[in-house]
């Protein structure tokens, strides 16, 4: 066996023997004798493994040619161009490719992309040699050579329109239909050649998961047109990576629509009582308690601010900081939330504490009924998710879970942040009071309610009517007690609170 031959036998490589000889030769004859044969076939194995790749996800910017196997997941349009002191025209042909292990574009041209129009189909296994670039939706493969293996199988299922679950790093043209969860508002910066850009994001869930959308430029402007709860189709979008997660992108060639079409997002929620310190997870509950905004300075001399509500399910409660443009989301005693990718931190009183910011969403859920378990007793009769603490149905909460020496919090909260909802509460109380027969005669009484209002008057209410009550007691928002004493004109007088 000759030196060609024991090079040729350690390299893992598809080539054929007899052209990787062939090679080996023109590689001697292109030195002019400055290497053998020995010499000369280490170097052509040495760029043969430099292209070898196991799979699309090893492909990465700045290797030399690589050639890999992928199935056809797209084939886009032929473009064609001018070329610079050329009288032929060029043209490209963009087609989307995938293994096991994720997706890519590559991009063909001039009569190879002509004739790949023609004959390629989805779902054709392909052998790519190439040269990995960055394109403009990401990293692509620009197609030196490139032949169909009808023998070959890539175990991936080609795709018209994707789901949450679908999508994979590289993927381009994709067509998704979900439901707006969250939107943010649009941020402007500075590109390098002085121009400025602007960027927007919004969140969007399907029945099998949610993913980060990321507009840019002139389409920023669908991050403040659309509300949470419409459902969208968004056109062409290409997928990116971010800290780890993948985000759809939509840019000039994309679009984001509404659309008339039902489309499920039931969050996957961790129960607050399995809440661990480090973790990124889901929570979900009631609102029992919210704060005003409070405003700072940070380090960099810029202002943030910050909004703490509590929740509570079924397991128990914790309060959630919300961050940024977070703090401004319009929530209410007794709404139903559902927080994605807060992070569980120390808080007050060596209580865990979820921090929500920019990578988190916030969702008021207009339906109770969506896989919110906040507690265990029955909802009020006008439903859990209605908005007006002053309907009721906030027996829902359970009096289990309340924090030790948390109520210097809780009336800080009542005093601020829930005015608007208590006042609701109030008037409602007194509605409601003033409808109920013997409403002004006095009489010892005893009723049982949640607190839905901390302050003076204190308001209980059971889901099917609410009191205002005067006492010195200090009950805490979300708290279910039961008073005792004499009632006068629709509020208690309690003598006795337990």
């Amino acid at each position: 066996m000759g030196v060609i031959e024991d090079v040729y036998e350690d390299v893992e490589t598809d080539v054929p023997f007899e052209e990787f000889e062939a090679a080996v030769q023109d590689k001697v004859e292109q030195m002019d004798g400055l290497a053998d044969e020995e010499t000369a076939a280490m170097l052509i194995a040495h760029e043969l493994r430099d292209e070898e790749v196991n799979s699309v996800a090893d492909i990465e910017p700045g290797m030399d040619d690589v050639k890999f196997l992928a199935k056809v997941m797209k084939v886009g349009d032929v473009r064609t161009f001018e070329r610079d002191g050329d009288d032929e025209d060029g043209h490209v042909l963009n087609v989307e490719v995938a293994d096991e292990s994720g997706r890519i574009t590559v991009s063909l041209w001039d009569q190879v992309a002509v004739d790949a129009k023609e004959h390629l189909s989805t779902g054709d296994v392909l052998r790519i040699m190439g040269r990995p670039k960055e394109g403009y939706s990401g990293l692509e493969v620009a197609v030196d050579k490139v032949e169909p293996d009808p023998d070959a199988e890539v175990d991936v299922e080609a795709l018209d329109e994707y789901r949450v679950e679908d999508l994979a790093l590289g993927a381009s043209d994709v067509t998704l239909v979900g439901t707006v969860l969250d939107t943010d508002s649009i941020r402007t910066f500075d590109r390098d050649d002085g121009s400025e850009g602007r960027v927007a994001n919004l969140t969007v869930g399907d029945e099998t998961g949610r993913v980060r959308v990321t507009l840019w430029d002139d389409k920023a402007d669908r991050a403040e047109e659309l509300e949470p709860g419409t459902a969208v189709e968004v056109v062409d979008g290409y997928v990116r990576e971010r800290d780890g997660s993948l985000e759809l992108h939509v840019g000039n060639r994309g679009a984001v629509e509404e659309v008339d079409a039902d489309v499920e997002y039931v969050p996957d929620t961790t129960d607050i009582a399995a809440l661990e310190l480090g973790d990124t997870v889901d929570i979900a509950g009631g609102v029992i308690e919210t704060s005003d905004t409070r405003t700072f300075d940070r380090d960099d001399g810029s202002e943030g601010q910050v909004r703490n509500v509590r929740i509570k399910d079924e397991t128990g409660e914790i309060r959630v900081a919300l961050w940024g443009e977070k703090a401004d989301k319009d929530i209410d005693l007794a709404d139903h939330v559902v927080f994605t990718d807060v992070e569980i931190q120390d808080g007050w009183q060596d209580d865990l504490e979820a921090s929500a910011g920019w990578q988190s969403t916030v969702s008021v859920l207009e339906d109770a009924d969506a896989d919110v378990d906040v507690a265990a007793g029955e909802r009020g009769d006008s439903g859990s998710g209605s908005r007006d603490p002053g309907q009721g149905g906030l027996d829902s909460f359970d009096s289990g879970g309340s924090s030790a020496g948390a109520a210097d919090e809780s009336d800080a909260s009542a005093d601020g942040g829930g005015g608007g909802a208590a006042d609701a509460v109030s008037a409602a109380a007194s509605a409601d009071t003033d409808a109920d027969d013997g409403a002004d005669d006095e009489g010892p009484v005893e009723f049982t309610g949640t607190v839905v209002q901390a302050g003076d008057p204190v308001v209980l209410d059971n889901g099917a009517e609410t009191r205002s009550v005067e006492t010195s007691a200090n009950l805490r928002l979300g708290e279910e007690v039961t008073v005792r004493g004499t009632e006068r004109d629709g509020t208690i007088d309690a003598d006795d609170v337990f």
